[in-house]
Parts: structure tokens; C-alpha cells; sequence
């Protein structure tokens, strides 16, 4: 089951702004990023508030809230609901983004995401697009939960395979910190936004900011694993960064972790090992080699960061036109500049 760790303490404000969207054929809703949980270096006050909301019926859920909050579509409202759920579904990551929207009662600026409820499965059990499924590796702050048993269960498996490939990417000895940077950098694997408008600390901001949440979320899977890994917990934020923690990097256990990776990234492994060979090899026979390689590491990263950048390229692209250009250069702007602000504080430290 997921961990409770992300309903502690929900704020009224996320209720009141949720209740502002149709509920009909909502069925799950997350509140995330750095106006969520506080991040290392990150002094401003008034960040935006990005939501998720998971609907199993995007027409319908278009439909209804273009009727309640028009202003916050682009031109493409225009040609209505159908086409925007077209748009939302048949183009990876199968997310639909209103950004800076301004929520004048509520003195705050939002931006939210739509995906299908069984597109979000889909992309949490099988990595399709690394893109909510990544948001949901780190902790969230559940708004609305009416989600089925189907979606609880890939919420779960979403975080085992999570920690099953930062402990590929991992060396034997790493310390608490490490692990939950490794798990993390998942989802900026490849991702171009962090090489022209990301802030470059971004990760470990992150999870520096939140590792309570990060503990509690991912307790119940290190728990899980402890015939091959041990990662003992402290509050003390020395004990954090030592290298206290230890796996097994027998060829063995690599292949438990291989074996539980999701089904997108098992398949390139699959391609990329069986390029320009004439005696193919099945996908059973792939993992266990690749348990045994050198580069399986290197591999890995090569695939996710693939999965990603395609993923980060197609929903970018998709946001001009979901935004509108003069939305998404004023959004682009303000990550840029988040990014240069980031720069000049590592600069003074």
C-alpha cells in the first residue's frame, strides 16, 4: 500500500483549490514540487502549486471543466473538449498541463495535469514515459483518493521498482542520502530541461528538503528488500551522508533487481543487448547476462535516459500548444531564472 507519509498534515488551501474542479470521473488527485514540500535553497515564498489529477473519463472531465474555468485553456479550447482530450491521450506522456494559473482568491499560481487513470497505470507498472510515474517516485501530497484497487496496487509497484533500480545505479556501500538521490534522478535521467532552464541542484534539493517524507515512503519497500540491502535510518544529518548503508553487487542479486525493473525498460535492455546479432536472445536469457556485465550501470542510465528525453521533448512540445506560446515562454522564463539563481548561490558557498 502506498505510504500514509503523504497525508500528513494536508493544507486546507489544496482542499479549496481541488474543490474548484469537477469531481465527477475524478479519481485521484496530488499536490507536488517545491510549492508542496520545501526544498534546500529555495526561499520564496509564493511557488506554484502543481496538482495531478487522474480522471477516467478525460472528455468528460474536459467538458465539465471548461464550462467552470474556461480562462484556463489556451485557443484550443476552441475546438473543444474532444479535441483536447485527443490531444491529452494520443500524445506521450498522455498528460494535458494548464500552467500559470493565477487562483486570485487564494493568492496563489497553479499549474495542473490531466491523465486517463488507466494511462497512469500504465505508465506507473510499465515506465512508458517515466513522467507522473517519476513525480510519484518522490513523496505527494494526496488531495483526493477515490482511486480503484488496480491503481493502489501500481502505486506500490511504482516504488518497489524505483528503489530496485537505484540499487543498480548504486555501489556497494552508499549512504541514506545517496539512495534517495539515486531514486530521485530517475525521471531527470535524459531530461533536456535540466540542461537549459532546471535549477542544476534540483535532486538534491529535493530530497534534502523532504528526506523525512522520502524515509517514510520508501520504509515499507527497504523493509521489503533487507535479504540484500540495509539501510539504517537516523535523524542525525551526519550519520545522513555517511556511507553506512550496504548491498549485495553479486551477479545474483543484480538479476533480482533486473527482474523487477518495469516492462519499457526491460524491453530496450532486450533491444540494445541483442543489436546486430544474429542469434537473438530472449528476455530471460538478456537479464541474466546483463546481471553478469561490467557496464550493466552504464546500460541502464543509457536506456532511462532515453525513455525520458523522448518523454520530456514530446510533453514540452505538446505544452505550446496546451499553454499557448506566451504562457509557456513566461513559465520557461521563470525556470530559467530559477536555474541562474541556483548558480549564483553554489557560487557563494
Amino acid at each position: 500500500m502506498p505510504s500514509t507519509a503523504n497525508l500528513v498534515k494536508l493544507p486546507d488551501v489544496f482542499k479549496r483549490i481541488v474543490s474548484k474542479f469537477p469531481s465527477d470521473s475524478m479519481t485521484y488527485c496530488f499536490a507536488y514540487g517545491s510549492g508542496v514540500f520545501k526544498q534546500l535553497n529555495n526561499q520564496s515564498k509564493k511557488n506554484m502549486i502543481d496538482f495531478i489529477f487522474a480522471v477516467n473519463d478525460a472528455e468528460k472531465w474536459h467538458r465539465l471543466n471548461m464550462e467552470i474555468n474556461p480562462s484556463h485553456y489556451s485557443a484550443l479550447r476552441l475546438f473543444g473538449s474532444k479535441v483536447v482530450a485527443k490531444v491529452q491521450t494520443n500524445v506521450p506522456s498522455k498528460v494535458y498541463f494548464n500552467s500559470m494559473i493565477p487562483l486570485k482568491d487564494e493568492n496563489v499560481v497553479i499549474k495542473y495535469g490531466v491523465i486517463q487513470e488507466d494511462d497512469l497505470i500504465a505508465d506507473l507498472l510499465d515506465w512508458n514515459d517515466i513522467y507522473v510515474a517519476g513525480r510519484l517516485h518522490k513523496p505527494v501530497r494526496v488531495v483526493h483518493d477515490e482511486m480503484s484497487t488496480d491503481l493502489t496496487s501500481a502505486l506500490h509497484l511504482n516504488l518497489q521498482s524505483a528503489a530496485h533500480t537505484a540499487l543498480l545505479l548504486l555501489p556497494e556501500n552508499f549512504s541514506e542520502i545517496e539512495f534517495y538521490n539515486a531514486v530521485a534522478s530517475i525521471s531527470y535521467l535524459g531530461d533536456f530541461r535540466m540542461t537549459i532552464g532546471e535549477d542544476k541542484d534540483k535532486v538534491n534539493n529535493i530530497v534534502v528538503g523532504a528526506v523525512e517524507y522520502f524515509r517514510e515512503l520508501y520504509a515499507p519497500i527497504i523493509k521489503a528488500m533487507e535479504d540484500y540491502v540495509e539501510i539504517p535510518s537516523s535523524a542525525d544529518s551526519v550519520l545522513l551522508k555517511e556511507k553506512s548503508c550496504i548491498q549485495d553487487i553479486s551477479p545474483s542479486a543484480k538479476h533480482i533487481h533486473l527482474n523487477n525493473l518495469p516492462r519499457t525498460p526491460q524491453r530496450k535492455i532486450v533491444q540494445f543487448w541483442n543489436r546486430g546479432v544474429r542469434n537473438r536472445q530472449d528476455t530471460e536469457d538478456v537479464l541474466r547476462a546483463m546481471a553478469f556485465d561490467q557496464d550493466c550501470k552504464e546500460v541502464i542510465q543509457m536506456i532511462l535516459s532515453k525513455i525520458v528525453w523522448d518523454s520530456s521533448i514530446q510533453q514540452s512540445l505538446k505544452g505550446i500548444l496546451t499553454a499557448g506560446i506566451w504562457t509557456s515562454v513566461k513559465y520557461s522564463a521563470k525556470k530559467i531564472g530559477k536555474m541562474l539563481k541556483s548558480r549564483n548561490i553554489s557560487t557563494l558557498k
